[in-house]
């Protein structure tokens, strides 16, 4: 059962990932990411949770917050759980390099609603 009272730590856990994510994108090339399986697959561990976190948020959550596509977050998750052999690295890349970005003041509005709202 997911608890509402978990979704204020998931959403941290969420701006805390695309930050390391974002951080550590700048240390690489594509080709670094793509030929060091270390590498790689630090980064799809990190999309994951990212995944992940959204995965177990409730659907009330979810449902109030239309503006992010929570969905698809969930379905990239489940790409890389369980199609885990079929991951191809210029996608990953691009959702690090496109998706996350756009990504991180969504969050950090959703955070800050979350914020004022607690000290209600």
């Amino acid at each position: 059962m997911r608890e509402s009272i978990k979704d204020k730590g998931r959403i941290e856990h969420i701006l805390s990932t695309i930050r390391i994510l974002l951080e550590n994108k700048t240390r690489y090339t594509f080709e670094e990411m793509a030929n060091d399986p270390i590498i790689f697959y630090g980064f799809v561990k990190h999309v994951k949770i990212i995944g992940e976190a959204v995965y177990m948020l409730t659907k009330e959550f979810r449902a109030a917050h239309p503006e992010v596509d929570w969905d698809i977050i969930e379905g990239m998750r489940h790409v890389l759980v369980h199609g885990y052999n079929k991951i191809k690295p210029k996608q990953l890349w691009d959702t690090i390099e496109y998706d996350i970005p756009e990504l991180l003041p969504v969050m950090e509005q959703i955070y800050k609603e979350i914020n004022s709202q607690s000290s209600l």
